[in-house]
């Protein structure tokens, strides 16, 4: 059964968030709010928070910028995964990804199904590494911040979750780049 296995020592996280909108500002950015209570809540550290407009090469600059920052282990956005014409978070982030996790998105919206219904498929919440850091995309309402974490990253970020967690393989995300 999957769970904490207390033997094993918490391993806290530099976390990274991104609100992507052309609206929110840092007064009433709830969705931003919401990651950044949740990550601080399960022991981990914001390291750095930005808002940018919904413009691929401004999401991709913030994400290039913390992907080279080598304090940053994880980046999670929010905003800009729907379908409308400015929603390009998912494109922004898939250019820059070394690998796709593609489970990420599937369990997102299994979560998202049991509050939403089928209105969960207009979203394209996304997740990948690239340059050993944790890519997650998720959609800009803070419900959705809410499942996204408490469904899936408070416990994959978290070393001592059972059977397996995305921390016990971070210091391997780079192992390629140690071949010859």
């Amino acid at each position: 059964m999957p769970g904490i296995d207390e033997t094993r020592d918490f391993i806290p996280l530099n976390i990274a968030v991104l609100t992507v909108s052309d609206t929110r500002t840092s007064e009433d950015d709830k969705s931003g709010d919401t990651l950044a209570e949740r990550i601080e809540k399960a022991g981990h550290r914001v390291a750095a928070r930005r808002i940018v407009p919904d413009d691929e090469p401004l999401i991709r600059a913030a994400l290039k910028a913390w992907i080279a920052d080598e304090t940053i282990d994880v980046v999670i956005s929010t905003g800009g995964t729907g379908l409308t014409g400015r929603d390009v978070t998912p494109e922004a982030f898939k250019s820059v990804y070394d690998k796709e996790i593609d489970g990420f998105s599937a369990l997102f919206h299994r979560i998202s199904y049991d509050k939403i219904g089928t209105s969960t498929i207009q979203s394209r919440a996304t997740a990948g590494v690239a340059g050993g850091t944790f890519l997650f995309a998720l959609p800009g309402s803070p419900g959705a911040c809410k499942d996204g974490w408490d469904g899936i990253l408070v416990h994959q970020l978290d070393y001592r979750f059972r059977p397996c967690n995305f921390v016990e393989i971070m210091p391997r995300l780079e192992e390629h780049k140690q071949r010859k």
